[in-house]
């Protein structure tokens, strides 16, 4: 007689993360509404000091930690809008807008105290926004144009091509830019 194991798996995708989330709202607003109060208190503190070292790290930290996150729920929003058809009403207040909202409000507060080229690294950010803007535009005209049924290409070919447009679309960008 065998006996089988069963092996329990947590697989958690990032729907399942979601969904937690906004069982879960306690954690996505305390971290959502620290980050804004902590830039408007370094604002209240740090008055015309913003420039100075110890404050410009704590910008570049504060707007990284804002950022990252706000950034991925525009591409979410977008994503859901455009390709999957979803309705506004749809719209996770958790995930989608708290989010955009926190990072409004914290990159108004730090741009009272500091310019945002002053803040290191904060190039990186207008860098990653430009990728993911190309990117989506182009998932989006290949899912409007049904390009991949026209192409007969392997995939590794069609990647390729795609990688090109990228790297071509980003060099324009950077001569735009001098």
């Amino acid at each position: 007689m065998k006996i089988h194991h069963q092996i329990k798996t947590n697989h958690m995708t990032l729907g399942d993360f979601f969904e937690w989330l906004s069982t879960h709202p306690f954690w996505i607003l305390s971290f959502f509404i620290f980050l804004p109060l902590t830039a408007f208190l370094a604002w209240q503190i740090g008055k015309g000091q913003g420039q100075e070292s110890p404050w410009r790290q704590m910008y570049a930290i504060l707007i990284y930690l804002v950022c990252i996150p706000g950034i991925f729920s525009i591409t979410l929003s977008l994503y859901f809008f455009l390709f999957e058809h979803n309705s506004i009403l749809e719209t996770n207040i958790y995930t989608q807008v708290i989010p955009v909202l926190s990072m409004i409000l914290t990159l108004f507060f730090i741009n009272k105290n500091i310019a945002f080229d002053d803040i290191p690294g904060f190039e990186k950010l207008s860098g990653l926004i430009f990728l993911i803007a190309a990117v989506l535009v182009l998932m989006w005209i290949v899912d409007r144009t049904r390009i991949w049924m026209i192409m007969r290409l392997p995939i590794y070919l069609a990647f390729l091509v795609f990688a090109a447009l990228l790297i071509i679309g980003r060099m324009g960008w950077s001569k735009l830019n001098r």
